[in-house]
């Protein structure tokens, strides 16, 4: 069986950890730097950090903060929030970080996250599409400030495969982030055939049965968990923590 990644996905809202359901409500979880170093002790194979209000607040990577996080990462960093252009990726990677993650970027100014696939390679951008069901059927696509894009799902998977070259996809199910009832299997299952590159799923893990179904019956890369990775249990206090290998694999 092959060994795929489980990801922590970290939510920092410019000072402290917070977690979110359905992208609402953030709840306060803790100081992020004593988090990373929890989770250097444990079998984690890179961290996702992202700063979910960077956008929406017009606010650019804090790259003296990164770099205090990245100093303290033992393993892979990818981050996320505030990137609005080619420069501010380079600083971050000059900060240490290893992939950007890039979600709003994608429609704003796509150009950009094309100029960084070019100089640093398709393995640096990771294309974070997050995913919502709409009224009546089907799913839409929503930026990270939580407006509707008029695109759809699969014109934008093409869009950042065939044309922007992005390394990897980090797709997110709005509606059951933080929501502990596992990740969506038929958004996954509808758009599985198109993707090329690695797929991060992301939203709903909450249990390590929903982790086994999306890497090795959905056939997901990796599995981005947040509420498992920040609290013992559902409705119970936080506890930074990471689920062991061995009971992942099957």
């Amino acid at each position: 069986m092959v060994i795929k990644r489980l990801i922590p996905c970290l939510l920092y809202d410019g000072k402290y950890l917070v977690k979110t359901v359905n992208f609402k409500n953030p709840q306060y979880i803790g100081d992020p730097i004593n988090a990373i170093k929890i989770f250097n002790d444990k079998e984690v194979d890179e961290l996702v950090f992202l700063d979910i209000f960077a956008t929406k607040q017009k606010r650019s990577p804090d790259i003296a903060k990164i770099s205090q996080f990245t100093s303290e990462c033992f393993m892979p960093f990818a981050y996320g929030g505030g990137i609005t252009t080619f420069d501010d990726c380079k600083k971050l990677f000059h900060a240490g970080v290893e992939k950007v993650i890039v979600n709003s970027l994608l429609f704003t100014n796509p150009n950009e996250v094309k100029k960084v696939v070019d100089v640093y390679g398709s393995q640096a951008v990771v294309a974070s599409i997050d995913v919502k069901k709409g009224l009546f059927k089907g799913y839409g696509v929503h930026s990270h400030v939580g407006t509707k894009v008029n695109k759809s799902i699969e014109e934008l998977i093409l869009f950042v495969q065939n044309e922007l070259k992005v390394g990897e996809i980090m797709l997110t199910s709005v509606d059951n982030e933080g929501s502990w009832k596992g990740f969506d299997a038929k958004l996954i299952q509808n758009i599985h055939s198109l993707i090329k590159v690695p797929l991060i799923a992301s939203g709903g893990a909450g249990t390590i049965e929903d982790i086994r179904k999306v890497l090795y019956e959905l056939n997901a890369d990796a599995a981005a968990i947040g509420s498992m990775a920040v609290y013992q249990k559902k409705g119970m206090g936080v506890l930074i923590n990471f689920p062991k290998r061995e009971n992942i694999i099957l």
